[in-house]
């Protein structure tokens, strides 16, 4: 193992002062075609540089030394860190931790293209749709609220012009690109959606639940010219997590394990919570992606709502509609899976149209380097074009994405190996 000495930072470090890197590991086979539809960045040091109008170049958000050691993004008087977590792959599971990190704490592919991408082909990953990071926060929430709104403006567009032109671009069969927008103003957000569209953006990260942000809900109508330009381009609106900076939890005093045990329960809140509020009804082309929520809880979810659909004139939520809610969530929403042996055994009752796949590089929860693996065990008895499915056609149809020849190419070398 290679070790880093300790800095005498006490930032990002392990349990005994250090931080410690695994071996690289030794390159997966490529048996399955994989497009990852839930991965992250670190926005590198150099992000916005060049990235902003003139006028306002010199409060763009750069990376300072906090007081404790830590490289934290400073924009307008606000400190972000680079939260340990967002960025942990290749180091032992001891070393985790919740503090601001420094880039050398973490491995290179978390914010540099061509050492990402190296990191796939060791890991099996064909392609990957990535969300941001804190400084954006997974929706660009961090730049609604900008004190200065023409100054969060310039962020948004900034962001993702760095995330075409620099991470998408230089790979481009390789990423599926995914922008922030605007959310204090939707007509202008549903403007930059489709210029965003036509400069080859396939995906919109979104809140998944506005109101916990202090913004309206997605019961209210707002957001109609962000779902309606979505639709007209074909954007996923994709749902991440967490993105509405909330997670459930147990007890005020539960310990960590909690928070990570049930992290899929947001998931399950959000698409109850967009279901009923009948924008998929409203917009019936508009495609919802749920990102890192798992799907072993959608049939339970279905079952939920058949059940209370007996009493539909006492709730009053879904009446007069041409569809069940449930023939619309399965026609509207689209579910990710990561480490989901319970969903896979229950695809006939969720989908096999409905369900994706992913890694979660560089978090916590990701199955790099042994992705590849994962998905043997758990989808290897499924048939052969139900696997193809799940593993990179439906995450292609969804975002539109096209397959290169090169990934089948490297799976028939690789089966013909085995």
């Amino acid at each position: 193992m290679t070790t880093l000495e300790n800095l005498g930072l006490g930032v990002g470090l392990g349990r005994n002062g250090t931080v410690t890197f695994l071996p690289d590991p030794e390159p997966r086979p490529f048996n399955y075609v994989v497009v990852s539809v839930d991965d992250h960045i670190v926005e590198p040091r150099d992000a916005f540089e060049g990235r902003f109008p003139v006028h306002l170049a010199d409060r763009a958000p750069k990376i300072v030394e906090t007081p404790e050691g830590a490289e934290s993004w400073l924009f307008e008087d606000r400190i972000i860190p680079n939260v340990g977590t967002n960025a942990v792959i290749g180091r032992p599971p001891a070393e985790y931790s919740m503090e601001p990190a420094r880039f050398e704490y973490m491995r290179k592919g978390c914010y540099d293209i061509d050492q990402r991408v190296k990191d796939m082909d060791d890991g099996g990953i064909w392609a990957s749709l990535c969300f941001p990071s804190m400084v954006a926060g997974f929706a660009g929430t961090r730049f609604a609220e900008a004190k200065d709104p023409e100054l969060g403006l310039a962020a948004v567009r900034a962001w993702n012009d760095w995330h075409l032109e620099a991470w998408c671009a230089k790979y481009p069969d390789r990423f599926i690109p995914q922008q922030v927008t605007w959310l204090k103003d939707p007509v202008i957000a549903a403007e930059e959606i489709r210029k965003n569209a036509a400069r080859g953006f396939r995906s919109l990260s979104f809140p998944e639940i506005p109101e916990r942000l202090g913004l309206p809900s997605i019961h209210s109508g707002h957001w109609d010219p962000i779902l309606k330009a979505c639709e007209e381009t074909g954007t996923v609106v994709s749902l991440h997590v967490g993105s509405a900076s909330h997670l459930v939890t147990g007890s005020k005093d539960a310990p960590a394990d909690v928070i990570a045990t049930l992290f899929w329960v947001g998931s399950t809140i959000a698409v109850t919570d967009w279901l009923f509020s009948k924008v998929a009804v409203r917009f019936p082309k508009l495609k919802v992606a749920i990102s890192e929520g798992g799907v072993g809880w959608v049939p339970a979810l279905m079952d939920r709502i058949e059940h209370c659909f007996r009493y539909k004139d006492f709730t009053g939520g879904w009446i007069n509609e041409d569809l069940h809610p449930n023939e619309v969530l399965q026609r509207n929403f689209f579910f990710c899976a990561l480490d989901d042996t319970a969903g896979f055994e229950m695809l006939e009752r969720i989908g096999e149209d409905n369900v994706m796949v992913e890694c979660d590089y560089p978090h916590a929860d990701s199955t790099w380097p042994d992705t590849q693996t994962y998905l043997g065990k758990q989808l290897g008895w499924l048939p052969e074009k139900t696997i193809e499915k799940l593993t990179w056609r439906n995450a292609s149809r969804i975002y539109n994405f096209p397959v290169a020849d090169e990934a089948f190419r490297r799976q028939a070398a690789a089966r013909a190996k085995a």
